[in-house]
């Protein structure tokens, strides 16, 4: 198994990390920590095989260098755990703490493990512990914000290692030593400076050096802003910084007075823009999103992004598409600067050119998949070059790469409350291009969490045809997972809102889907009840084939009942109802059924009959698998009947269309505990209501 990296609360990212091997200093902490691996626990010392896996603990302040002396530390000692390291953010960039679920659930996919959608969080918890029981992994955990968190997510094997980092002791969790970080020594720190100030003005002036990192204490984070306020001004000398500095007092801590010096050396311009990246969600920035906030050309954007990562301000992630991550320890310093120096109406501007530009991407990331079409075609000419994909490879790699920005701009947008037209929008045509690039299956969790932020903004705005379509959405992925009573609620409630947004459509799913999940729990009367008032509304809009449809799971459920009379009886009304239509292949399955009713009720001729006449359908709507069921079906029937050798042929016949999809005669079709006419939900998983008509 390869490194992976979990993105729950965004990308982790080190300068160090960065550079490959070339780590600085920390070696009496790396040989501290290397050494508590090894160190015999208090339940091996008590003469008890240890239950759980070690935990190390790094602690210290952001900007102390703890995640890339965690990285380093798993490189280390990497080799030890043939099932590779497992990466996860605790954190999101402002300090909150990311859902237990969440992590759990990207640790688990990360494993190739199922990950059933809206599943609880003890249960993900659970199943992340089943499958690393037989695991050797390190899992490195950074930016923890409590204990539970990290309580949460232990393997119950000795046989892996966790390495937390977080800004203080981890209460709760036994037998932990934290290793507490203070400043790098002072020949490392010396060369931190040197590598972003150049080598040059180190080398002459090495006392100035030295008193600059004892001006910032060793912190890692402030040297790197040093580094490059020295950068940018080749004639500054290493000792007016330091005196700078001083001049400033003790007045916060170091990077405090580091970063405001390399801030106000900024351009107004320039300045703008990196405290408005504190709006990027889940500190992940892009040339696009950076773009939209500030308001200028693509290009631009990214010429400045790159400036900023010189300057120690931003640090490039390792991609295959220009990305960034702010900082954590300089998160809050850019959030305080946006709340003095940017009127609430100027941030929410730009939070909604944001939202827009990346609606737009979505919108070109999906419509590259549909050239086929003039319309759409056009549609791409007429967006601007740099939002346009170049095929639909280049959009899905776009989509996979930008995914966990995506969905905190998702979370983001309802969070804030004043732009839910804007995040209407962008879930719509995430939902859209995630069903298109990804499938609706491989996305069920991301779309699972997009319809429960739906749910919240209809549910503040009062859009009770949006309230519905998400309930149903909800609904659907709760039924396809096992937890039929909790769809039944969300139908219930789905019919309520239909009812109260007027829209028909809703309530005539929500009743049908409340029918389904009656009949999956076995209550067959409250299931034909509510077909059956799904059935009336389809009469009354005479919405034939949804008629037709509901005619055959109402005789489903009387199937399942045993009532094979009604069974027949609503099985002739549905193949009435496609002859009419002119449906053959609906019509061919209708009869199809009503010929497997006809055996169960004990008619074999009626039944051989039927069969004959849905082979002929089956063969007119060029149906070779229903044709080849129905051969399955016809020599079953024949057996019965007491004729062997053409019950042989229609085998042979079925074998030959069918080939190994033989099972032998429960092969025809769907078995009576299916019902072979519920409609298909998975084509209205990505259904989002009321949204805006050019989406």
């Amino acid at each position: 198994m390869t490194d992976q990296v979990v993105d729950t609360g965004g990308v982790q990212v080190s300068a160090q990390a960065s550079e490959g091997n070339q780590f600085l200093g920390r070696t009496r902490e790396l040989k501290e920590l290397r050494a508590d691996i090894a160190r015999a626990g208090l339940d091996t010392l008590s003469g008890r095989k240890s239950p759980r896996a070690r935990v190390l603990l790094i602690a210290g302040r952001p900007g102390s260098g703890r995640t890339a002396l965690a990285e380093e530390l798993a490189r280390q000692v990497a080799d030890r755990y043939a099932d590779g390291v497992l990466r996860a953010r605790l954190s999101e960039p402002d300090g909150t703490p990311v859902p237990v679920e969440r992590t759990a659930r990207e640790l688990l996919t990360a494993l190739d493990r199922p990950t059933p959608p809206g599943a609880a969080a003890d249960d993900l918890t659970a199943a992340l512990r089943k499958a690393l029981a037989d695991r050797r992994v390190l899992l490195l955990l950074d930016d923890a914000a409590e204990a539970e968190q990290v309580d949460a997510l232990l393997p119950d094997t000795p046989e892996c290692l966790v390495v937390a980092v977080s800004g203080g002791p981890l209460t709760g969790i036994s037998d932990v030593r934290p290793c507490t970080l203070g400043g790098l020594d002072t020949k490392s720190a010396v060369e931190l400076l040197s590598r972003y100030a150049g080598s040059v003005r180190i080398t002459v002036d090495p006392r100035s050096a030295e008193g600059l990192v004892e001006v910032c204490q060793g912190q890692p984070a402030a040297l790197m802003l040093a580094g490059g306020w020295l950068a940018a001004r080749p004639k500054a000398a290493v000792s007016d910084l330091a005196k700078q500095l001083r001049a400033e007092g003790d007045e916060g801590t170091p990077l405090d007075r580091v970063f405001r010096l390399a801030y106000a050396s900024l351009s107004v311009p320039a300045a703008r823009m990196l405290r408005l990246l504190s709006l990027a969600p889940g500190g992940l920035v892009d040339p696009h999103t950076a773009s939209a906030l500030a308001g200028s050309s693509v290009d631009s954007a990214r010429t400045t992004l790159d400036n900023f990562v010189a300057l120690g301000m931003l640090h490039a992630v390792d991609s295959p598409l220009p990305q960034y991550v702010v900082p954590g320890c300089l998160h809050a310093h850019l959030k305080a600067r946006t709340e003095t120096q940017d009127r609430p109406a100027e941030l929410q501007l730009a939070r909604a050119r944001m939202l827009e530009r990346t609606v737009r991407l979505l919108q070109s990331c999906r419509a590259i998949t549909e050239t086929d079409s003039p319309e759409t075609r056009q549609k791409l000419l007429d967006m601007p070059q740099a939002l346009r994909f170049p095929n639909p490879r280049a959009a899905a790699d776009w989509l996979s790469i930008r995914r966990p920005a995506l969905l905190a701009s998702a979370r983001a947008a309802v969070a804030d409350g004043e732009l839910d037209t804007l995040a209407r929008r962008l879930m719509s045509q995430l939902v859209r291009a995630m069903v298109v690039h990804v499938g609706t299956q491989a996305a069920a969790g991301d779309l699972y969490d997009i319809h429960g932020l739906v749910l919240d903004v209809a549910e503040r705005r009062n859009l009770h045809r949006e309230k519905a379509a998400a309930l149903l959405n909800l609904g659907d992925v709760d039924a396809r997972t096992g937890r039929t009573k909790a769809a039944l609620a969300r139908y219930r409630a789905a019919l309520d809102a239909g009812r109260e947004g007027n829209d028909p459509y809703a309530t005539g799913r929500a009743m049908e889907s409340v029918g389904g999940a009656h009949l999956e729990l076995g209550d067959y009367d409250r299931a034909t009840d509510w077909f059956g008032r799904a059935l009336a509304q389809r009469l009354a809009r005479d919405e034939r084939a949804d008629a037709a449809r509901l005619y055959g799971r109402i005789a489903t459920a009387h199937t399942y009942a045993g009532a094979y009379g009604e069974a027949l009886r609503n099985w002739r009304a549905a193949v009435a109802g496609y002859r009419k239509l002119g449906d053959v292949a609906g019509h061919a399955r209708a009869l199809s059924e009503l010929a497997r009713v006809q055996e169960y009720a004990g008619r074999p001729e009626e039944s051989l009959r039927t069969c004959q006449e849905a082979v002929e359908l089956a063969r007119r709507a060029e149906d070779t698998r229903l044709q080849g069921a129905l051969y399955l079906r016809l020599a079953d029937t024949l057996e019965h009947l007491g004729d062997p050798a053409a019950a042989q042929l229609h085998r042979g016949a079925a074998e030959r269309m069918l080939g190994e999809e033989v099972q032998g005669p429960d092969a025809a079709g769907p078995a009576p505990e299916q019902d072979a006419f519920e409609p298909e939900h998975d084509a209205n998983a990505c259904e989002i209501r009321s949204t805006s008509a050019e989406d």
